[in-house]
């Protein structure tokens, strides 16, 4: 343990004279080598927010957690402390600025998040209740909902004949999920539905079923597994992973919004990866999830990833 303590510090003061050293002979701080030399996108904004964070000053320690409206002030201090002239390096403000909007956005997007997360579901709550009612109208417009407490729930893919008690894991962010992905995707959401109660039914060909042996053609509980991949997205976020995702797709700071259409790539992607991998039975869904979170990650591994959008909830996605 401490030589491993003695390792860090050593290589901590390693880099900081190698910092020193390309300071001196590019005439340029980090932040300005990394803006310059570095392309818009998480691979620029990643190092930014890397050296900010272990920099030794305490401004720059703390520009990374400040209020949106104080970005441009915080900018300002920076390059004072730095000694960098503005008006002779104009675009390292904007450069700047961009990145941070993207860290603090970020860091508030979790906080938003995990609010919903901790909000539990509350049938006296008309809100909830709107909300809850409309994904039902969206998935099953044809079919009127006989009663608030029914059997009927279970149609898309809730476990009992009260919905509320499913939502315990995730709270209100479970079902902002999936009413957003009915609401602003409703083809897609309607036919994974339909896939997910009668998998044999999709719209594979015959020869594409018989080609991957999907006699079996296991389906799964839409709203239950809406839930389950609304906790992978979470985790994801609290993470950091999606950083890599947000900010190559976020111009600036990533939204509620942004974090909803990453559910709906998800949620779109499972499902394919769910036929593609063939479950003997509905036992192997956490074989299944845990096999598709490793290749999430995998791909959120590379820093010019961003998840590509294959569905109308996501048209709004730009990649920077």
């Amino acid at each position: 343990m401490f030589i491993q303590v003695c390792l860090y510090f050593y290589c901590k003061f390693l880099w900081r004279c190698l910092k020193f050293v390309m300071r001196k002979l590019t005439g340029r701080c980090e932040l300005q080598r990394i803006c310059y030399n570095t392309k818009p996108g998480a691979s620029r904004t990643m190092k930014i927010e890397t050296s900010l964070r272990d920099s030794k000053s305490k401004l720059l320690q703390t520009s990374v957690s400040v209020h949106p409206d104080a970005i441009e002030k915080t900018i300002e201090d920076i390059m004072e402390l730095k000694n960098i002239n503005p008006d002779i390096n104009p675009q390292l403000g904007i450069s700047l600025q961009a990145c941070l909007l993207q860290i603090v956005g970020y860091r508030n997007l979790i906080a938003d998040v995990e609010k919903l997360r901790r909000e539990p579901y509350d049938s006296e709550n008309p809100q909830h209740e709107e909300m809850l009612l409309k994904l039902w109208k969206f998935l099953k417009p044809n079919t009127p909902l006989e009663a608030r407490i029914s059997k009927q729930w279970c149609e898309i893919g809730f476990q009992g004949d009260d919905p509320k008690t499913d939502f315990r894991g995730m709270g209100l962010l479970g079902l902002y999920n999936l009413q957003y992905f009915a609401e602003r995707d409703t083809t897609a959401a309607q036919q994974v539905l339909s896939d997910s109660l009668h998998p044999k039914c999709s719209k594979f060909s015959k020869a594409e079923w018989e080609k991957k042996r999907m006699d079996k053609a296991i389906g799964y509980s839409f709203a239950i597994v809406g839930i389950n991949i609304t906790d992978l997205a979470y985790n994801l976020l609290v993470s950091g992973a999606l950083k890599t995702h947000f900010y190559n797709i976020a111009p600036e700071a990533p939204t509620l919004s942004h974090f909803q259409q990453t559910f709906c790539y998800l949620m779109h992607e499972f499902h394919k990866f769910w036929i593609e991998e063939d479950p003997m039975d509905i036992m192997e869904f956490n074989r299944v999830r845990e096999k598709f979170r490793k290749r999430i990650l995998k791909q959120l591994q590379n820093p010019d990833m961003a998840l590509c959008p294959h569905f109308a909830a996501s048209e709004g996605l730009i990649n920077m």
